[in-house]
């Protein structure tokens, strides 16, 4: 049904010129100005931002948005077409999950299924099963016929929530939905998406979770939070996860959102505390074997029980430091992927299945990733790209599945930064509260 193309979806007049003429015909829908004059202003209806008139001026009549142009240009010769989609009904829902729930899990999950109307933040360690949580809410909104949408940043953490939903939901048609795919948008009931493709949906979900709302490009990203507001329908509920807020966050969202904090792992084990290791010039080091001693001895003590993920914070320097380790480790099994890498995801799903003893990476590890048995090494925890938040998260990768493996996180520095100290402090704290519930 070709009709499906277009239910809940924004669009601009070129992209509706491209649809087959017939769908018009199948379904209603709304136009109204893509971009709007007022006073000296012009206001982007697709993604809420003002911008002064003399800033995006295109000729004596016509201005565009500079702000969404990743989206394509949105101007005043386009209109926004907003089409309607049909209700949906209730349904039997096939859920095969064979784990429980801890009894803060439960506790979080009953909240969000008894309080549909609220809007609500889950702040969990991470490890702690933030998705898990959801599966309630999603059974129960799914069989009485509701849509739900999952966002994120980080295309990578997309690809993992497809393989976990797909898994315990087996009979559901989850779409995933990402600017580097190239099959075409058809309805679904279950949508997995980047926040960017937010912008397209129009009053779609009455469920709409962000998952990641500290990373980027969603943290402080204006647009983007106005394209969840208006993707999901004006009475549909909100949830944000994250592992680590901000003041500024917690603030801006205390008055209208219940706030739910869970700080122990699923496993019921802490967060492995990280190991600061002063690394004197370390990048002065690099092309001498004798001066990588520090760095070649901990990977060979760290793969002894376990794979290592090896965060670096340049493409640069990771492609230059896989090229040394695999000439001075060649009985080790090493690999390295970026967000430049074509094979990113099948490297992914390789590190998955433990086909790699060290993975060097950069920040698209950083989160929403599971890999099992890791411990995970920082070279250059001073470096600018290693925010508190990151840091943070990347410890997170290690002892997040399986059986106590005597996971580890080493932090080689330079030069102790306040990032690091502030991340050290956080697990620090974390793991006080968790021992409260172990």
């Amino acid at each position: 049904m070709p009709h499906k193309k277009v239910w809940g979806r924004r669009l601009l007049t070129r992209e509706v010129a491209q649809l087959p003429k017939e769908i018009l015909n199948q379904v209603t829908y709304q136009r109204t100005a893509s971009v709007m004059k007022r006073n000296q202003q012009i206001i982007c209806q697709r993604c809420g931002q003002i911008t002064q008139q003399q800033e995006a001026k295109l000729n004596e009549e016509d201005y565009y948005c500079p702000h969404c142009l990743f989206l394509g240009r949105n101007d005043t010769t386009q209109e926004l077409w907003l089409f309607d989609q049909p209700p949906l009904f209730p349904r039997q829902i096939i859920f095969t999950w064979d784990k429980t729930l801890t009894i803060e899990q439960a506790k979080i999950a009953q909240r969000l299924t008894t309080q549909v109307t609220d809007h609500h933040l889950i702040w969990a360690v991470t490890g702690a099963g933030k998705t898990e949580i959801l599966y309630p809410l999603l059974q129960l909104l799914l069989a009485t016929g509701k849509r739900v949408a999952i966002a994120s940043p980080r295309v990578d953490v997309c690809q993992e929530l497809l393989l976990r939903f797909t898994t315990v939901f087996p009979e559901e048609k989850i779409v995933l939905l990402h600017g580097k795919q190239q099959v075409p948008y058809t309805f679904s009931s279950f949508v997995i998406c980047t926040t960017h493709q937010l912008y397209r949906f129009y009053h779609a979900f009455d469920l709409l979770v962000v998952d990641e709302i500290d990373a980027f490009p969603y943290v402080r990203d204006q647009g983007l939070q106005y394209a969840t507001e208006t993707a999901k329908k004006p009475d549909g509920q909100l949830i944000y996860l994250t592992a680590t807020p901000d003041e500024r966050l917690l603030k801006e969202i205390r008055r209208t959102f219940q706030i739910h904090y869970l700080p122990l792992r699923f496993h019921q084990r802490l967060l492995p505390e990280p190991r600061l290791i002063f690394w004197n010039n370390w990048r002065l080091c690099l092309n001498k074997r004798k001066k990588m001693n520090p760095l070649i001895k901990k990977i060979q003590t760290l793969v002894k029980d376990n794979h290592v993920l090896l965060f670096c914070p340049s493409i640069e320097l990771m492609n230059e430091l896989q090229m040394k380790l695999a000439e001075w480790l060649p009985t080790i099994n090493i690999t390295s992927v970026s967000s430049k890498d074509k094979k990113r995801q099948e490297k992914v799903q390789a590190m998955r299945h433990q086909k790699y003893e060290v993975l060097l990476t950069t920040m698209i590890l950083e989160r929403g990733v599971t890999f099992e048995n890791i411990s995970v090494i920082v070279l250059g925890a001073e470096h600018e790209v290693f925010t508190k938040s990151a840091l943070v998260q990347i410890a997170g990768r290690a002892d997040r599945k399986g059986e106590f493996s005597n996971s580890q996180v080493c932090f080689f520095y330079h030069e102790k930064t306040r990032a690091i100290k502030k991340a050290v402090k956080e697990i620090n704290m974390m793991n006080k509260a968790g021992r409260l519930l172990q």
